[in-house]
């Protein structure tokens, strides 16, 4: 059986079509609808560049920091060996002989420890004298001198570490109370990254 072209293009056909297919939309709907699209985009490329952002800076911290828990260990280590060393310091036995060449090995051996640390960002501060702060400072008991300054650290029980800007550890410290008051004018970050 043969078809006849003719026969699609009257009649029912051609109200099918026409049905299907939808009404040629407005210019204004058309702009709301880009408008609405290029402000999804936008929110999005500003969604992917603050994740961007936020990672990167959560990568240098976890560069930064990520050995907090480690040196926070191993500055006891390096207490223990300035003890040592501060102990032997008041004998008389280390005059000559093999104490004096063991005391010689654990200041080398507690220097390369504070190198190391320091090539990872750890440094030892002394506040000895500075303005206490107790962001940088923990204060064990007071000290009556009427030499040293009201508020000022008077006696260091043990340093304090800092890994990167942050704390690791704050320094133990013995404080005036009975000295002259301290000017307010210098701010207590300034002192203790000079101690």
């Amino acid at each position: 059986m043969m078809t006849d072209p003719t026969a699609a293009t009257n009649g029912n056909d051609t109200a099918t079509t026409a049905d299907n297919q939808p009404a040629p939309p407005d210019a204004a709907a058309l702009a709301k609808e880009v408008a609405e699209y290029k402000d999804k985009l936008l929110r999005t490329l500003a969604d992917i560049e603050n994740l961007r952002r936020r990672t990167d800076r959560e990568v240098a911290d976890a560069r930064a920091y990520g050995v907090s828990g480690f040196a926070r260990d191993v500055v006891g280590v390096a207490d223990n060996l300035r003890r040592a060393l501060e102990a032997a310091g008041e004998s008389d036995a280390i005059v000559e002989g093999p104490a004096k060449a063991l005391h010689e090995g654990v200041e080398l051996i507690e220097r390369e420890l504070l190198k190391v640390l320091e090539r990872h960002g750890v440094k030892r501060f002394d506040p000895q004298g500075t303005k206490f702060d107790p962001n940088f400072h923990q204060a064990i008991f007071e000290v009556s001198d009427s030499n040293i300054a009201a508020g000022s650290v008077a006696q260091v029980i043990q340093p304090g570490y800092m890994i990167g800007e942050r704390v690791l550890r704050p320094a133990m410290v013995g404080v005036s109370k009975d000295g002259p008051k301290l000017a307010t004018t210098e701010s207590p970050t300034d002192e203790t990254q000079t101690g």
